[in-house]
């Protein structure tokens, strides 16, 4: 192999101490985990409540994604990736339901076991789980996964590697993982790591592999033809091994054929959605959905338009403000872009008003900060840092609201005066620092964006009005993951959805120790305390209580923090697509979500 591993200690079963024995006496092997509780289904449950066991299977279904790849390997950090491409190829231990807030099932494993205190998981493999090739998977394959991926692999794996004391094989199906600290979510996470097979990186340098390098996993579904920056078809393996075995499957995983085309701007992909080229489309935009979905598919009836509900919170969708550069480390200075940002004008402008702004992270939900002053649970824990922390983390924070006119007056007025508490004067027409330095920054955006480049465009023109002139740079898929994996932005697009059941992930995306990460999420640059403090307590919460208080906290500092220009939330889903494409009348309270479409969908002919 081209790598070494950072080696763990390994311990085997007859090496157990009396105590170890003890624990595991106290121990019974389930079929699901649950954060908090029970998980809601029962041993003996046959389907999840949003499959259909009876659907046929056959068909395709067509996507589109703006934008292109050069690898096939999303467990890496090197290459530009499809995003989905993880959640359609690899398999974990354990599945998510995405009809409970953080429940899962067994997959590859049949049965997961873990201490009262959840210091540690075992889990135990099924006996007919295989890889695509027909080879079984292994503890080996497991304990391989877990080291390669931890060290080497996508930096989303290594939070969860570093919280590991050790990995250990205690049977000939099972396995033990060992927490070195407190956090109850670990024994779920651990279920979630994708087990890929060992024996194929045996002479393949796994961490800068090839595009031709695809890796070997047991997923119902196999990439059998691709072309970069073309297309990826899959196809369903007939020989999966999860058929009429794992019951959270069953009903699932229905389609013949999973195709994405990949087209270098939104008018392109749409242009092929409507001529049939493309038979299932996510819209994102209102008044496109409500003003052009009446091309002939859609006229004749052959593709329908589905809305469908969702019970998640909104996450954070706008333009993120890097702290790292000297533009935006002064909270005055991302105050004053909140106010310059006429949300209400560009919101009737490209939406016709129809798309409510995103307030917080977590708006939608019960996780959500509250209006007004924080109380009980929620100000106990954050008075601690009432020194460090943004005065209206306490006592309340809102967004700005403009009248909706063009001219935001009252916006530009706020701006003006945030502008000058952080040392900046308009100067000749000129918004400048002491030093007569023009106060400037640059808009990244990828290639094919007109959306985001028709709301950067209205918010520069309020800039202008303060007598600040940034640039806006245009770049294509793969250079724009180079410079944001760099943090090279000073401003940039921003998406992070969040769930109902925030956990380790939270560090990774506003941790102070992926703050410097490359490749990170922390695209802002948060360092703060206050922050990591409320994510160690969400996942340290003995109670329902404390962990809804924790991340309603936390909600409070990163709002408050202005660290993004929220827009729309999408409090609903739009899909039009191929009537003959069905989905199950029961929708998950995570609505459309990897994981739902394709996975729950099916093809039949009307």
């Amino acid at each position: 192999m081209a790598f070494n591993l950072i080696t763990k200690s390994r311990r085997i079963a007859l090496a157990a101490t009396a105590s170890l024995i003890a624990t595991m006496a106290m121990a019974e092997p389930q079929h699901g985990i649950a954060m908090y509780g029970d998980p809601a289904l029962p041993p003996d449950f046959a389907h999840l409540p949003y499959a259909n066991p009876d659907a046929p299977t056959g068909g395709a279904i067509v996507t589109s994604s703006v934008g292109g790849f050069d690898s096939l390997n999303p467990f890496i950090t090197k290459g530009t990736v499809f995003w989905q491409l993880r959640f359609l190829m690899g398999e974990s231990l354990m599945a998510r339901s995405l009809d409970e807030p953080f429940s899962l099932y067994g997959l590859l494993a049949e049965s997961i076991e873990t201490a009262d205190d959840r210091s540690w998981v075992e889990f135990t493999l099924r006996p007919e789980a295989r890889f695509s090739d027909g080879s079984p998977v292994t503890v080996e394959d497991v304990i391989w996964s877990y080291d390669t991926l931890g060290t080497i692999g996508n930096g989303r794996y290594r939070g969860l590697y570093s919280k590991i004391d050790s990995i250990e094989q205690t049977g000939d199906r099972s396995v033990r993982i060992t927490f070195n600290v407190e956090d109850r979510e670990l024994a779920l996470i651990a279920g979630l790591r994708p087990i890929l097979q060992k024996s194929q990186w045996d002479d393949l340098d796994f961490e800068n592999s090839e595009l031709a390098d695809i890796p070997i996993v047991s997923s119902p579904y196999v990439i059998t033809s691709y072309e970069p920056n073309r297309f990826i078809e899959f196809t369903r393996n007939p020989d999966y091994w999860g058929a009429d075995v794992v019951p959270f499957v069953n009903g699932l995983h229905n389609l013949d054929t999973i195709r994405i085309e990949f087209f270098g701007d939104e008018v392109a992909a749409f242009e092929a959605f409507k001529v049939g080229e493309i038979n299932s489309n996510r819209e994102f935009n209102v008044v496109r959905w409500d003003q052009q979905y009446n091309f002939d598919l859609i006229e004749q009836g052959d593709f329908i338009k589905s809305v469908l509900p969702h019970s998640r919170p909104s996450g954070m969708t706008g333009f993120v403000m890097n702290t790292r550069k000297d533009q935006f480390d002064d909270i005055n200075v991302r105050d004053a872009m909140m106010h310059a940002f006429n949300f209400e004008f560009i919101n009737e402008t490209v939406t016709g008003s129809a798309q409510p702004r995103i307030t917080s992270y977590f708006s939608n939900s019960p996780l959500a900060m509250q209006d007004g002053p924080a109380t009980g649970r929620v100000l106990e824990f954050l008075e601690p840092f009432a020194d460090s922390i943004p005065a209206d983390a306490i006592n309340g924070y809102a967004l700005p609201v403009s009248d909706g006119s063009e001219r935001n007056r009252a916006g530009i007025a706020a701006a003006l005066g945030l502008m000058e508490q952080a040392g900046y004067t308009i100067q000749d027409g000129v918004m400048a620092d002491a030093d007569g330095t023009p106060f400037t920054f640059d808009i990244l955006l990828e290639t094919g964006s007109s959306e985001n480049t028709t709301i950067i465009d209205m918010f520069t023109e309020s800039l202008s009005r303060l007598g600040i002139t940034p640039t806006i740079t245009s770049v294509d898929g793969a250079q724009y993951k180079e410079r944001t994996d760099t943090y090279d932005f000073d401003m940039t697009y921003y998406r992070r959805g969040v769930s109902l059941s925030p956990g380790n992930e939270q560090y990774l995306y506003w941790g102070i120790d992926a703050a410097n990460v490359e490749g990170g999420r922390n695209m802002m640059g948060v360092q703060s305390e206050a922050i990591d403090d409320m994510i160690n307590r969400l996942l340290t919460s003995d109670s329902q209580t404390d962990f809804v208080a924790a991340t309603q906290a936390l909600d409070r500092l990163l709002t408050s923090g202005r660290y993004v220009i929220p827009i729309y939330q999408w409090n609903i889903s739009r899909i039009a697509h191929d009537a003959n494409l069905h989905f199950p009348d029961t929708m998950p309270i995570f609505g459309d979500w990897p994981g739902w479409q394709p996975d729950a969908w099916w093809y039949e002919e009307n």
